[in-house]
């Protein structure tokens, strides 16, 4: 086994198909399909299980993807940190973001890691927040926001802020009366509610809460994707219950929002920034790490990242209630 059959191995199974591989590595597929049999010749067992319809990996093959990926993230990290300058910080950085943080956060940490980092590639991953973290424990990325701290105890976790939750309606709506800036949780479960489907902590949440009140929710569709959700809330098909990043870009569009804070639950999410062990962080992770932390602090305090609030290191060890979210 070397490398470049366990690189052709992870491309094979990332493209669903040895031709479509055969593209994206500029290599014959004769000659891919001859490594790929003596990766498994060498492993002793099917690695793939192929169909018309193309390949998906076998249990076993799906293992050795894992940690194939795993290595050969390392292994780039590794040459690129033997290559460097000294003092010179470059390097491919792998970082998850949900979207409604990517929302706030996506673009003034690509500014500054572009002005300040100009060797370190970023690669942004955008995500349902559970694929996000299991991307994390997988050492598939370097870097994570998630919204709670269970993950991985092979994983470093450490609170950065905390994210209060509001129902949200286009500023013209009539669901609400014009002057109300508030609105109780019995008053939420008669409005018509669009919200992420039931895989999302945030949604669970938000049922539970009502539940616990022996109320309903009025739920009138189920979207995961941030976009088309805000677009039907703004279309006048329902409200939804975000955080203020939800917002953050709409006033650009030139469409006007109310955010109704809920008066009698303390519905919030903590915000933690994930990274994989210090031992196995390059330069260039330990670099976007910081900026991710002072990029934060710096739209939560001028305010351009509203109804939200910073964690102080004496309140990390605090408890919060956490929804694991998009």
């Amino acid at each position: 086994m070397d490398l470049r059959q366990l690189r052709y191995f992870a491309q094979i199974v990332e493209s669903g198909s040895l031709s479509k591989a055969s593209r994206c590595l500029f290599v014959a597929q004769p000659a891919l399909s001859q490594q790929l049999a003596k990766l498994e010749d060498e492993v002793g067992k099917p690695l793939l299980n192929r169909s018309a319809r193309g390949v998906t990996p076998t249990d076993n093959g799906l293992a050795l993807y894992h940690h194939a990926r795993f290595m050969l993230r390392q292994l780039d990290q590794a040459l690129s940190i033997a290559r460097q300058e000294a003092g010179e910080v470059r390097g491919m950085v792998s970082l998850g973001l949900p979207s409604t943080t990517l929302v706030a956060l996506g673009l003034p940490l690509m500014r500054r890691i572009h002005e300040k980092y100009p060797g370190v590639l970023l690669n942004v991953v955008e995500g349902m927040s559970g694929h996000i973290a299991q991307m994390m424990r997988l050492g598939q990325l370097d870097l994570a926001i998630l919204f709670t701290n269970d993950v991985s105890s092979k994983l470093d976790a450490t609170a950065l802020l905390d994210e209060e939750l509001f129902v949200l309606l286009p500023r013209d709506n009539t669901l609400v009366p014009a002057d109300q800036t508030s609105i109780t949780v019995a008053d939420v479960a008669k409005l018509p509610l669009i919200l992420p489907t039931s895989t999302h902590g945030l949604r669970r949440r938000v049922v539970a809460e009502l539940e616990r009140r022996d109320l309903t929710p009025h739920v009138v569709a189920e979207i995961d994707s941030l976009t088309l959700l805000m677009n039907c809330v703004y279309d006048g098909m329902g409200v939804t219950i975000k955080p203020m990043s939800a917002l953050q870009h709409e006033g650009e569009r030139g469409r006007n929002w109310r955010a109704l804070r809920i008066s009698d639950a303390n519905l919030a999410r903590r915000n933690y920034i994930y990274s994989i062990g210090k031992s196995l962080m390059s330069p260039a992770a330990s670099a976007v790490a910081i900026e991710l932390r002072d990029t934060a602090q710096m739209l939560v305090t001028s305010g351009t990242w509203q109804g939200v609030s910073l964690v102080e290191p004496k309140q990390e060890s605090q408890s919060v209630l956490q929804v694991a979210a998009e």
